[in-house]
């Protein structure tokens, strides 16, 4: 699958911190190349910053990135997906493949807002959901994954290929995908709040602050 992805134009819309992690994980393990990467952020400063660091395409512009891209990973924040999606739908090919990592937005709304857009042609475009969690920073993530009407078993092991370039990953009916929020995705900060309390007591006992922590 890796030597397949690495024919595939790939173009990351919101490339914040998730985004960043997943892309640095790409181009580090060669799951895609880097002249066929467009990648997006709000301001020009950090476009600038972010292409001379990871050597590929970066723009403020949404719909420029998505042009002729193969798979779109979405990863704006839950309430201006559908503004994106309307922005990059005359883009979207009819066999582009659409990974939404946008909490609580089901694959439905997705497809319905690239139809509004884009006509007859985005009516079977292909769309997977994603909810990974902050342990993909250190290759430690869980991913759970969940299929649109309009995706196959093939898009589910493209998506499957991208998460588990940062950990482990399920694919799961989309009813179950909240319960996952809930779960994997929000766990991880319950466990910080253990690790921060352990860390607090033993520099309370006169461990310094940064061994406290290590320890912990």
């Amino acid at each position: 699958m890796s030597s397949e992805l690495s024919d595939k134009k790939l173009a990351v819309l919101g490339t914040g911190k998730l985004g960043g992690i997943l892309l640095r994980a790409y181009l580090k393990q060669g799951l895609f190349v880097s002249g066929r990467v467009a990648a997006t952020v709000r301001h020009p400063e950090r476009a600038a910053a972010l292409a001379k660091e990871l050597k590929v395409a970066v723009t403020t512009d949404n719909r420029e990135a998505v042009k002729g891209a193969d798979i779109v990973l979405l990863t704006v924040k839950p309430q201006t997906v559908a503004e994106v999606l309307q922005e990059i739908a005359p883009e979207i090919g009819a066999q582009s493949l659409l990974v939404s990592v946008a909490a609580s937005v089901p694959t439905s709304y997705l497809e319905q807002q690239l139809a509004a857009a884009g006509g007859r042609k985005h009516n079977e475009v292909a769309v997977v959901r994603a909810m990974p969690n902050t342990p993909a920073a250190v290759g430690c993530g869980m991913t759970a994954i969940c299929r649109g009407t309009h995706a196959n078993a093939g898009h589910l092991e493209i998506a499957r290929s991208m998460f588990d370039a940062v950990g482990r990953t399920i694919v799961l009916d989309e009813k179950h995908m909240d319960a996952v929020t809930g779960l994997s995705a929000s766990g991880p900060a319950f466990a910080y709040v253990i690790l921060e309390s352990l860390a607090e007591g033993g520099v309370k006992v006169g461990l310094p602050r940064d061994v406290a922590t290590l320890l912990a």
